[in-house]
């Protein structure tokens, strides 16, 4: 079931579109890693790594519900990566939809 979303986050990788010159953001790139973070590299890189991020937490999720149908997961484990999944996904949705009103708005401008 989860195979079908991914396909989604595919649109993550197209590439060419919006990327921008990191020459201009370099210092964004060049930062030292802070508390085991590693700095981004493009914002098409971030958003692709968020998108495999809720992906692979749904695979999770749906892994053990599989795996308490058959018995061999306690129901908290369940409920757990159930809540975490159903959270990455509600972040994953509100990012997107900031994305869409600031792309509406910037069309919206007039040049």
């Amino acid at each position: 079931m989860i195979d079908m979303i991914s396909a989604a986050s595919a649109l993550s990788r197209l590439s060419g579109i919006g990327e921008t010159d990191m020459a201009s953001a370099g210092s964004l790139a060049q930062m030292p890693e802070k508390a085991g973070v590693a700095a981004p590299g493009s914002f098409a890189d971030v958003m692709q790594s968020m998108g495999e991020n809720v992906v692979d937490r749904l695979k999770v999720a749906e892994g053990q519900s599989f795996a308490a149908v058959r018995g061999e997961v306690a129901t908290r484990d369940v409920v757990d990566a159930l809540m975490t999944a159903e959270q990455s996904l509600q972040t994953a949705v509100a990012i997107r939809d900031k994305l869409v009103t600031s792309y509406l708005e910037i069309a919206r401008m007039q040049i």
